[in-house]
């Protein structure tokens, strides 16, 4: 039987408070990204019980860093001037070109990961949520993202939240399928949290 949301919060909660988790014990040398895989249609209450154990574990005295790729997109897009340009070129490009002038200016290596990278290293903190991915897809591609953090984020766990499965096979490797249908690349080295003990 399949868990409710309750129960996931619940899990989440009691594995990310727990010191097995928040000292990266057992990975064999793994890296420490894990993944909260959630069906599309949950997402608004999913993003409620996020903050309610980002809220829970403040209480607990652990510090969650949480960074948006949707917002930071913007963000980035702002910062540099393009953003109002990006706007303006959106009606008049087809889908395939604005998508592909995006993907230019949101380069996971050239930009995302560089951005992670400092907001990182201006913050304490214990655990780091990546969240809005559904949002930034198909500019941004989640595992282009998590391949391109494997040297950015270092010494304390890593929880994306992501809007589909995370389908795990031992002979097909592991894919992330967004949105239950649209199979990104396969990305086989983040644990799904929801198989983690407590």
């Amino acid at each position: 039987m399949a868990k409710s949301l309750t129960e996931h919060e619940e899990h989440l909660f009691r594995v990310m408070s727990g010191n097995r988790f928040l000292r990266m014990e057992g990975l064999s040398n793994e890296i420490a990204f894990f993944i909260y895989p959630y069906l599309p249609e949950d997402a608004l209450e999913v993003a409620a019980a996020k903050k309610r154990v980002k809220n829970r574990l403040s209480t607990a005295g652990v510090m969650v860093l949480e960074i948006n790729l949707y917002d930071l997109s913007v963000e980035l897009l702002k910062e540099r001037g393009v953003w109002d340009r990006v706007l303006a070129a959106e009606p008049d490009l087809d889908k395939a070109d604005f998508r592909e002038m995006l993907q230019g200016m949101l380069d996971p290596q050239l930009h995302i990961a560089p951005a992670i990278r400092d907001r990182l290293a201006q913050e304490q903190f214990d655990i780091f949520f990546l969240t809005g991915i559904g949002e930034a897809f198909p500019y941004i591609r989640s595992h282009n993202v998590l391949n391109n953090l494997h040297s950015v984020v270092k010494g304390k766990p890593m929880l994306m939240f992501f809007p589909g499965h995370y389908e795990q096979s031992d002979t097909l490797g592991s894919s992330l399928v967004l949105f239950g249908r649209l199979k990104d690349d396969q990305y086989y080295r983040a644990k799904n949290i929801l198989e983690q003990e407590a």
